[in-house]
């Protein structure tokens, strides 16, 4: 007897789901595990729940800028940090040697150990399910958002949905002339969903990235390379966790030379990124070496960093060597390094050009407003890296859990972290080009440190229900130790005395010739709290504080004074952020604008007067002139004219 065929129409597939997040990158783990442990059944869907949490290109977490995030992500009950130290085989901090707001940890990762770790998490967190299917379609029900539909024809439901689909959209994966459809290589791209985006409204950016070749690490002469070794003992990346689990190895450094250009100026016509092939645009900061070589003719050489994949595998990452040309040149490129003569690559480099959408249709929430309970996180919204992905995913994972609690938005702001600057930079101005946090993008960085995001963030954390019992417990701890260290600093007073006097010139801290606080004199640079441990009260060990607790106290008392003039610049700036336009205004309806200041305001359709001064176009003069109409009776408005503007 034949069997009746199946009814081609979508099914429904029933479930407890209220939130649904599509793509299992870095964003779309945050975003999920922030929902589901804020109490919302949610559904995690993947093309491929072998991939999830998986590092596509550099095995590394952090770095500048970067692990400002992932600090802010850990205390606000993220995942990434503890996931990092829980992988971690390389750790290093850049910018050692410049002041504390600006030194950024760098952990290189065992890939594997990193997205199991990942996986882990969210396999045991209650309330979340993780299905595979390749999501096509947004699920609509009479013009309202209702889940969402995959290749196979289910259809899911939820009442927000939070779209972190990465690379993948519309992707084409480029190794010189050859082109493969594909967000990742041996991943497909997801189709009909960009499309439909576009039908929507929603207008799209063509953005590229690319990554390098693998090495076989048996082909390597590693003799020829020099050793980096990650720091002894390795700074742990979460704040409260274990540290470090893993045997830590060594990265390599080579080089470029005459014969590696050669290689690549004979062959640049070849590279589709300089054919025209390619129409996306790609990282300012993070060129292929074909990008290198012929933007810095003059520079002789470019460093070549040899990371190691994990401890389960021999594959070597290139990291500096990303490269989208063919095949043939990538191998003579390879061989042409010190080392490398005989290196056999694993998989070739490529570039991969995909849609993003334009972030500045979106609110601050991360929510498109033109269809409610749409989100959008990660790479999507044209940004590069892992950890700006995560950063976006934990930030859209609390607005929709706010938003099915129906409480109100959540608005971080540029003066309170990092997550706040990035959400602004891209809302307000999008990102014509992937975009990458740096910490000159803050400008309040003397207040954002890694060593204080615990104190910034984790109380708004607990009352969003992310940070565990545990994790509070371990901040409260944190929290009161460096209180009563820095009370004790202040509070002890030396006198000059002839036998302090000569101790503190000893130290190099020169001479005191008053009654000085402890607290004084680590203001100068050559006094360290070592020295002064003799001093504070018997009931205080310093021995109970680590590194991390002596730096944020000593780095509290030697910036106090700065960090009060910084408190008044953060109150200046988030009074220019409650000024708010109306939604609907049409920024020709004020008078004294002028006209680039006034095509740059009505394509960036600033929601506060603050973001209206970051908009590129719009003088001082032309905030000048909205301050005045947003202060300004109504009559009054349409009126205002400052000289210079017309």
């Amino acid at each position: 007897m034949s069997r009746p065929a199946l009814a081609a129409s979508p099914m429904h597939y029933a479930g407890p789901w209220r939130a649904i997040v599509v793509g299992g990158g870095h964003a779309g783990c945050e975003a999920a595990l922030a929902l589901a442990r804020g109490g919302v059944p949610t559904l995690l869907l993947t093309q491929n729940v072998d991939r999830i949490g998986w590092m596509s290109c550099n095995p590394a977490i952090g770095g500048i800028g970067k692990s400002h995030l992932v600090a802010e992500i850990d205390a606000l009950g993220g995942e990434m940090a503890r996931a990092t130290d829980a992988s971690g085989v390389h750790y290093k901090v850049l910018n050692s040697s410049k002041g504390p707001a600006v030194r950024a940890l760098r952990v290189q990762c065992d890939k594997l150990a990193y997205a199991t770790a990942m996986r882990r998490a969210l396999e045991q967190t209650p309330g979340l399910s993780i299905k595979q299917g390749d999501v096509r379609r947004l699920w609509l029900a009479d013009g309202q958002l209702a889940g969402v539909e995959t290749a196979a024809g289910v259809q899911f439901s939820a009442a927000v949905v939070i779209l972190t689909a990465g690379t993948f959209i519309g992707a084409v994966c480029h190794t010189g002339e050859a082109q493969i459809v594909g967000g990742r290589a041996g991943d497909t791209a997801t189709l009909g969903l960009g499309d439909q985006l576009r039908a929507l409204g929603v207008q799209t950016l063509r953005h590229k990235t690319g990554t390098c070749p693998r090495l076989d690490g048996r082909t390597i002469d590693w003799s020829r390379a020099q050793p980096d070794c990650g720091l002894d003992p390795p700074p742990p990346m979460a704040r409260h966790g274990r540290g470090a689990v893993l045997a830590q190895m060594p990265c390599f450094v080579t080089h470029s030379n005459a014969e590696t250009h050669a290689v690549i100026r004979e062959n640049v016509h070849r590279s589709p990124l300089f054919g025209g092939v390619i129409e996306g645009v790609g990282p300012r900061y993070c060129p292929s070496i074909e990008d290198k070589v012929v933007r810095f003719p003059q520079h002789a050489q470019h460093y070549i960093f040899l990371e190691r994949e994990g401890w389960q595998t021999d594959e070597i990452y290139v990291n500096g060597l990303s490269t989208s040309l063919p095949a043939d040149v990538q191998i003579a490129m390879v061989r042409s390094l010190p080392g490398l003569e005989h290196a056999e690559i694993v998989r070739f480099g490529y570039a991969v050009e995909y849609d993003a959408i334009d972030a500045r249709q979106l609110g601050r929430d991360l929510m498109l407003p033109a269809l409610p309970g749409l989100y959008f996180a990660g790479q999507v919204n044209g940004t590069s890296g892992y950890e700006e992905a995560a950063g976006q995913g934990l930030v859209a994972g609390i607005q929709a859990l706010l938003r099915l609690r129906g409480e109100p938005a959540l608005h971080l702001s540029r003066t309170e972290s990092y997550l706040g600057v990035m959400v602004d930079d891209l809302v307000s101005l999008g990102a014509a080009e992937p975009y990458r946090m740096f910490t000159s993008r803050a400008e309040h960085r003397l207040v954002l440190r890694t060593s204080n995001a615990d104190l910034r963030l984790t109380p708004l954390g607990r009352a969003l229900g992310l940070v565990d019992d545990a994790a509070w417990q371990n901040f409260l701890n944190r929290r009161a130790r460096l209180d009563q260290l820095a009370a004790a600093l202040h509070g002890v007073t030396l006198t000059p005395e002839p036998g302090v006097v000569r101790m503190v010139e000893s130290w190099g801290g020169g001479t005191i010739l008053q009654p000085t606080t402890l607290g004084q004199l680590l203001c100068r640079p050559e006094v360290t709290l070592d020295q002064l441990a003799p001093f504070l009260p018997d009931a205080l060990d310093l021995r109970q504080f680590n590194a991390d607790d002596r730096e944020e106290v000593t780095t509290q008392v030697r910036y106090a004074g700065y960090v009060v003039r910084e408190a008044l610049r953060q109150a200046k700036a988030r009074k220019l952020e409650d000024m708010k336009f109306p939604t609907e205004l049409d920024f020709s309806e004020i008078s004294g604008l002028s006209r680039e200041a006034l095509d740059a305001l009505q394509r960036a359709r600033p929601q506060t007067l603050a973001q209206a001064a970051r908009v590129p176009g719009v003088t001082p003069a032309s905030v000048q002139v909205l301050s005045f109409w947003l202060a300004g009776p109504r009559r009054q408005r349409a009126s205002v004219v400052l000289p210079n503007e017309t």
